[in-house]
């Protein structure tokens, strides 16, 4: 008798949780969303509003990478590629010079980038200056070039980075309304929802990957160009002050 009262508590109490589940199940499946319509609908038009927008925004990232490619080859054309053994040949060259004027003559007879002439000029000029002075110059001028090519590296960067982000939200925007469509049957608009979010994907990853590539070759560029830019400042620099020593 006890196992038979025990065998139907236990069937008792596997009801009560049978029925209660069923309860909680019912209770959600009735639950649309969030269960407030109006925040539902909210939700909706704002995701539904950014589609456009964010569509414009990709195919501009678009024409933006293709224009970005284009500078970056024909960057790469006019490109002047310094070897290290000029640069060597310029330094040894440089702390033999007797004069400002020697320094801007081997200067500007060499190989390199016209921008890297004029700075490069600029500091054998400043001769007269302090050594402080003169230090404090070549630093401010490395810093302006530094500012220069981060703010160049900057565009890119941001598409980059935004690029596959606004790809993402450009899947996932139409896939509501899509998935929407598919429970009431209409496969046409879930047919249009995809490709929206497959075109939209490929262009934003498609844009972010160009820019990144860009980027990448034109920090080594440079990088480099800061380099010599700051090899050859510092033996003009040194051979400044090797000559004032001289006239002390």
């Amino acid at each position: 008798m006890t196992f038979g009262l025990g065998n139907t508590l236990i069937f008792a109490n596997e009801a009560m949780y049978q029925s209660s589940n069923n309860g909680l199940f019912a209770f959600f499946s009735n639950t649309n969303g969030t269960g407030l319509p109006i925040l539902d609908t909210s939700l909706t038009a704002i995701t539904q509003a950014l589609q456009i927008p964010v569509i414009i925004l990709l195919l501009g990232f678009l024409v933006f990478a293709v224009i970005t490619l284009g500078k970056l080859l024909s960057e790469y054309l006019s490109r002047k590629k310094v070897p290290i053994k000029l640069i060597k040949e310029m330094i040894y060259a440089i702390n033999d010079a007797k004069s400002a004027e020697e320094i801007k003559n081997i200067v500007n007879g060499a190989d390199i980038q016209l921008a890297q002439k004029t700075l490069l000029c600029e500091l054998a000029d400043s001769e007269h200056l302090g050594k402080k002075s003169r230090q404090t110059l070549a630093r401010r001028m490395i810093d302006n070039e530094e500012d220069k090519i981060t703010q160049n590296l900057q565009r890119t960067d941001i598409v980059t980075r935004i690029g596959p982000t606004l790809g993402l939200m450009g899947t996932l925007i139409p896939m509501g309304p899509g998935l929407a469509a598919l429970g009431t049957g209409d496969v046409t608009t879930l047919a249009s929802a995809i490709t929206i979010a497959f075109n939209t994907t490929v262009i934003g990853i498609g844009s972010g990957a160009a820019t990144y590539f860009a980027s990448k070759l034109r920090r080594r560029w440079f990088g480099e160009y800061l380099a010599n830019l700051d090899a050859l400042m510092d033996a003009i620099l040194d051979n400044i002050d090797k000559r004032d020593d001289r006239l002390k």
